[in-house]
């Protein structure tokens, strides 16, 4: 019997704001502030999706940002945190950075500034109380004007000994071009904030070449067209960055048609470092355990593989270096189980006090003590 891969400790790098929520919270939240819900988003069911081309884009986007307009209050932000850390916790993950558009909430909440205070009190309440390190990554949105960008990277760098980690690009990669939005992402860099942009998954290998040469993407969201082009492949493990590859997520979009298709297997002896993610779980039906299963039944990974996988997405992390230590500690331990034991869950994918003042968690970088956070979709 294999190990079980929800007690494999792990870093969860590619979760959006909304699409982490459940389904059934969701539903909850449509009702009490009376959005109607379109079957899609009832029936119990993941929505049948295919965004390779506008239409098919369209009708993803429209979907999450209906999924979006039940986000109204404070409370519905604590509860959409509090559960996406709980889910991750169960299925194994120490670490969670959450990508947020904070301009989707803001109208609702009060403006940019009291929407970043709210998803930080949150995230620190989360992490708190679930003993899983978390931190947010802003995302900006592709399809706005490159200024609402530079906004949003000044308030990412605002944040940014506060938990906030990382700046995003995202949305349809296929819309406009990385070096637009340059000046946001030097912005983001200049105040010491990891680049993280979508590329390589709706577009082909060009949009990855054009976040690593105009962006500076330490991280690329998705980035598995990238083994269409074997020198671009070559010069993402030289660079030692990571991807952030979502299967579950590519094959809901259509970008690939079944699972065996995504590129794991070439990304991974290729020597890209790759960070497994659910990306939205509400509209894919599956959450970050699902993804190594993918890469153990569809791609025959072997533990040892998952194992690795694993403390590829803890390294890709901006994680504390004592989270990274215990995480790692616990790859190890999952690894040298004997098969069908599972591995010790206890001290590995949760880290004692990773969220909290004594723990993990404190130091710079990290979720730290109440009051101080240390260090589209979404």
């Amino acid at each position: 019997m294999a190990r079980e891969v929800r007690q494999l400790p792990k870093a969860h790098l590619h979760l959006h704001f909304t699409g982490s929520m459940r389904p059934g919270t969701l539903l909850e939240l449509a009702d009490r502030h009376g959005v109607h819900l379109p079957e899609a988003l009832t029936s119990g069911e993941p929505p049948k999706l295919r965004a390779t081309d506008e239409r098919g884009w369209f009708r993803f986007q429209r979907l999450y940002d209906i999924a979006r307009s039940c986000l109204r209050t404070p409370e519905d932000i604590q509860r959409l945190v509090r559960e996406a850390a709980e889910e991750d916790a169960a299925d194994g993950s120490g670490w969670l950075e959450i990508q947020v558009d904070p301009t989707s909430y803001a109208p609702r909440l009060g403006g940019l500034i009291p929407t970043m205070e709210i998803v930080l009190d949150a995230v620190h309440t989360a992490s708190r109380d679930t003993g899983i390190g978390m931190a947010v990554v802003v995302a900006a949105n592709r399809m706005k004007h490159p200024l609402d960008a530079r906004t949003l990277a000044r308030l990412a760098v605002r944040y940014a000994d506060r938990g906030v980690v990382g700046f995003g690009l995202s949305n349809d990669e296929r819309r406009g071009l990385a070096r637009d939005f340059d000046r946001a992402f030097a912005i983001a860099r200049d105040g010491g904030l990891l680049a993280a942009p979508h590329g390589g998954e709706l577009a082909g290998p060009s949009s990855v070449r054009d976040c690593v040469d105009d962006l500076y993407a330490g991280r690329i969201g998705h980035g598995v067209r990238a083994a269409e082009d074997p020198r671009l492949l070559r010069r993402l493990a030289e660079k030692g960055i990571t991807c952030e590859v979502c299967p579950a997520s590519n094959v809901a979009l259509g970008v690939y048609e079944k699972a065996e298709d995504v590129p794991l297997r070439t990304l991974y002896e290729a020597g890209v470092p790759m960070a497994l993610g659910a990306d939205d779980p509400l509209l894919f039906g599956s959450r970050l355990a699902a993804q190594y299963e993918i890469a153990r039944a569809s791609h025959d990974f072997t533990d040892a593989e998952l194992a690795e996988l694993a403390r590829q997405s803890v390294r890709g992390s901006r994680a504390p270096e004592d989270v990274r230590r215990r995480l790692l500690a616990g790859i190890a331990e999952w690894e040298a189980t004997p098969e069908g034991a599972g591995g010790s869950r206890e001290g590995a994918g949760s880290p004692e006090g990773a969220g909290s003042p004594e723990g993990a968690g404190s130091p710079e970088g990290a979720v730290g003590s109440a009051g101080r956070v240390v260090g589209s979709t979404g």
